[in-house]
């Protein structure tokens, strides 16, 4: 168990092996992130056996999530950094002759905090740690007390290939992770909930720290099917997406609106496509994942007995296991409470709307909370692509679902409550430093036109021939 003592320590420690200037050089960050590499790929089934403990995840779900998703990030980065992290030189304008230069250096924070989640144990601690890394930061990451089997492996793997004063994993509660935000860190990555990140970005404040944000968004995270959809493949989709984790995924489709002209023909898809994919006894099936604890679990099922009149597809459990059936309700009001609120469970409101009227659905949730991602399924594909320039969210697909977040050279980020900053590959690296402007001044050729004194009309016409 730490204490403030501890904390203190390691973050003085990381502070005065910062100030040595070794995290600066390119290379060494390089070989930091080959040997994070080695190491997951070392450790690849203890990984996938630590997911499957805390979360129920069948190998190949770990592997493709987590394991597999955090390396293509770091050779992502690997192959990238030298590039990114190179000075860029740019003109500075004739109205700072004769000093022509200047160059912008990318540089480091210096000592970071990383607050990881239970959902994605591995990748949302050290994904972030790879941009970290690669920023030239030293970083403490506090991992998540819910995953306690992966918050082990990575304190072993993290041990193993870095010294305490350079990166480290810390375990524990609430409590530990006040003790970290009580220290003077110089960048801040936290991943979770909005009503958490009020309270870190709070703190962080204190001391002026930059922070990113990456949160679930408070309203959820919408889905929109309309009456021209390929409604089979939206089906498909969009079940394979809400099994995923048991749904504790920031990014999942929250609650769906469907056209009334299909609703009928898209449940009946959905309901076959969810047993497709995990079979009629989902909570039996070992490759169905589990929610995090039994608090989860007794949430989930509340909010399902509420509606329980309206489940038209699962609606049952195992306490015992943790694992509670993929259960659609449908139909419910768009003002409902159950979808003005993130879920983070297997449960799926649906909302019924006249595929006319669909402009009063985008009206509505963009008066709401703006959540981390958007889903469209349309055979009108310009339509959708305006839709996707004129909402406010943090990112989405059109005919597809959690895709985007794959994309190599492209942000993950969320916007208002669903977060601040942008990571993954350049993105990542970008978030972790900062731009310092440095002018070459020269000592020759220097003309008086900004020294006193003022009244020439010669200095006149040529400040006002530049400056313009």
């Amino acid at each position: 168990m730490y204490n403030i003592s501890d904390i203190e320590k390691i973050v003085g420690e990381q502070r005065e092996f910062f100030r040595t200037g070794k995290t600066l050089d390119v290379e060494f960050r390089i070989k930091q992130l080959k040997k994070l590499k080695k190491a997951v790929l070392l450790h690849r089934e203890e990984i996938e056996e630590a997911l499957n403990k805390d979360l129920g995840r069948a190998p190949l779900e770990a592997y493709f999530c987590d394991i597999g998703s955090l390396i293509l990030e770091i050779n992502e980065t690997i192959k990238g950094v030298r590039r990114w992290a190179r000075p860029e030189t740019c003109f500075s304008g004739f109205h700072c002759f004769p000093s022509m230069l200047t160059k912008v250096y990318k540089m480091p924070y210096g000592v970071s905090l990383i607050i990881s989640p239970f959902n994605f144990p591995i990748l949302l601690s050290l994904g972030v740690l790879t941009a970290g890394i690669a920023g030239g930061n030293t970083a403490v990451i506090k991992a998540s007390s819910k995953s306690p089997a992966c918050t082990a492996i990575l304190q072993r793997i993290v041990s193993e290939i870095y010294p305490e004063k350079y990166v480290t994993v810390i375990d524990g509660g609430h409590d530990v992770a006040d003790m970290c935000l009580a220290q003077r860190f110089d960048k801040i990555f936290y991943t979770g909930s909005p009503k958490v990140g009020k309270h870190v970005l709070n703190e962080a404040a204190k001391n002026l720290t930059s922070t990113a944000l990456e949160l679930g968004g408070e309203t959820g995270n919408w889905c929109i099917v309309r009456k021209d959809a390929d409604i089979k493949d939206a089906a498909r989709k969009i079940a394979f997406f809400k099994m995923l984790n048991a749904g504790q995924i920031c990014i999942n489709i929250n609650q769906i609106a469907v056209a009334e002209e299909i609703s009928a023909e898209f449940i009946s898809e959905l309901k076959k496509a969810f047993e497709k994919q995990i079979g009629k006894e989902p909570v039996n099936n070992p490759e169905y994942p589990k929610l995090i604890n039994s608090a989860a679990y007794d949430k989930c099922e509340d909010l399902a007995d509420k509606y329980r009149d309206r489940v038209v597809f699962g609606g049952h459990g195992n306490r015992d296991l943790c694992k509670f059936e993929p259960t659609v309700i449908y139909p419910v009001d768009i003002d409902e409470d159950i979808v003005q609120k993130e879920l983070f469970c297997p449960l799926l409101p649906v909302v019924v709307f006249k595929d006319s009227e669909v402009g009063h659905v985008l009206k509505t949730i963009s008066e709401r909370e703006a959540g981390l991602s958007l889903y469209i399924f349309t055979g009108d594909v310009p339509w959708a692509k305006k839709v996707m320039q004129s909402m406010q969210f943090g990112g989405g697909c059109i005919n597809e679902v959690c895709l985007h977040m794959m994309v190599k050279g492209v942000p993950f980020n969320g916007v208002g409550h669903s977060g601040m900053g942008a990571y993954h590959g350049k993105w990542g690296f970008m978030e972790f430093t900062h731009p310092t402007s440095v002018l070459i001044g020269s000592r020759s050729f220097n003309l008086p036109l900004r020294e006193h004194p003022y009244d020439s009309s010669f200095k006149k016409f040529f400040i006002s021939l530049f400056e313009r």
